[in-house]
């Protein structure tokens, strides 16, 4: 996932100060008075090492609340946003937490990119009773009533890729993932639907995101002589990867499906050699073809310049969760958190650029079409459609309309 470094520019057309200040957006009535504004805060990496992905979710967020006061805010009044730039950094992601839930008392949080991130300051929200929503293709398994998940889970994505691998590919693979949650959750989802699917994996290695140097990760699977390599890898040092991977003269030998790869701009900026033909499987591709699509980014493009041509799942995701917690306001006639979580416990549907999207009242996660689909030549080729795939892997464990108190994470069990 690489996208270009943000520039002064942006920088400061994003309010994103060095040092990661808050941003206010205001709102007005027409009639020129400011209303008493409800108060959305917003947790993303604008600058670090995410920030890469971070910029388009900020950008993204400035969008969809700007479209919502547009259309005359919520219950008669203005959506203030109040964003902090968290840097890539799990301190400044407490710090600007409690910041949001204690000081600025914001009525839900949008945000947080990385696993890491999310279990940093989802105990900070739990206890503040402020309403979350975190936007981000994951690795499932959350379970929380005051949160809810926007992003496509394995059981909706990765278990395509596997399936499509065991089918087309082999039965042997070999992982890279990761080495912090998400990567580890995430291989262990890759492990089991292998398994269950008559297959076996060689070896899994584990990186670090800081890690740039490869080559000892391609000897080991050189030697392992998989079918099939899987990847979990996150963010731009682990870009490095792919480009080692095809300059060692492997990418044609053993194909490679990946669960995070095209997220950024990576379509862009590596060579066709690199991207061609890795397997990917995501809620949604910035080329989709469908009214509601185009006019998505159309709209983005219209606000931020015609370069945004890297949108991604993070993107819609990112519209989404701001989009359904609007509709449970809506549909509770309240900002307090309890109403809004029982409105979107009702089953409440929104219409997204990805397709009609169904809030599932026992996991707070989506219901939702998901797409496989690999790079060619720069565009997205697709593959398959998954119509109104539901998320097995949390909702197997998950029921918070029976259990409203749960509050943990599930996790694959490798042992059945």
């Amino acid at each position: 996932m690489t996208k270009g470094t943000m520039n002064r520019r942006h920088a400061l057309k994003l309010g994103l100060a060095g040092a990661g200040g808050a941003v206010a957006i205001p709102f007005f009535a027409r009639n020129g008075l400011a209303a008493e504004p409800i108060k959305l805060g917003s947790l993303l990496d604008g600058t670090g090492a995410l920030g890469l992905e971070g910029k388009r979710m900020i950008e993204t967020t400035e969008y969809t609340v700007e479209l919502l006061n547009k259309a005359g805010g919520l219950l008669g009044r203005p959506i203030k946003l109040i964003a902090y730039d968290t840097q890539s950094n799990m301190q400044l992601y407490t710090q600007y937490a409690q910041t949001l839930a204690l000081k600025d008392k914001v009525d839900v949080i949008q945000g947080g990119i990385t696993s890491a991130s999310r279990e940093a300051i989802r105990p900070i929200f739990g206890r503040s009773k402020t309403l979350y929503f975190y936007n981000t293709q994951y690795e499932g398994g959350v379970c929380d009533r005051n949160v809810f998940c926007t992003g496509s889970t394995p059981a909706q994505t990765v278990n395509h890729i596997v399936d499509y691998a065991l089918k087309n590919w082999g039965k042997k693979a070999y992982i890279v993932a990761a080495d912090y949650n998400y990567g580890h959750i995430t291989a262990s989802w890759m492990t089991k639907f292998m398994k269950d699917g008559g297959g076996s994996v060689a070896g899994t290695d584990f990186f670090p995101l800081d890690v740039t140097n490869f080559s000892s990760a391609i000897s080991r699977i050189q030697q392992a002589q998989p079918e099939i390599v899987l990847s979990a890898l996150v963010g731009a040092n682990h870009s490095g990867f792919y480009r080692q991977w095809d300059a060692a003269g492997m990418k044609g030998k053993i194909p490679m499906g990946a669960s995070v790869f095209g997220l950024g701009d990576e379509l862009t900026t590596m060579d066709t050699s690199t991207t061609n033909g890795i397997l990917t499987c995501y809620g949604w591709y910035n080329d989709l073809d469908t009214p509601a699509s185009k006019a998505f980014v159309a709209g983005m493009q219209a606000k931020f310049g015609a370069d945004v041509t890297d949108l991604s799942e993070l993107d819609t995701a990112t519209y989404e969760g701001i989009m359904f917690w609007a509709e449970g306001v809506k549909k509770a006639g309240s900002i307090e958190r309890d109403a809004v979580v029982a409105a979107l416990e009702s089953g409440i549907s929104i219409d997204s650029p990805t397709g009609k999207v169904t809030m599932d009242p026992g996991t707070h996660h989506t219901i939702r079409n998901t797409y496989l689909a690999r790079p060619k030549d720069r565009k997205w080729e697709q593959l398959a459609t998954f119509p109104d795939s539901f998320p097995a892997d949390t909702g197997g464990a998950c029921d918070l309309v029976k259990n409203p108190r749960m509050n943990k994470q599930f996790t694959p069990d490798l042992k059945g």
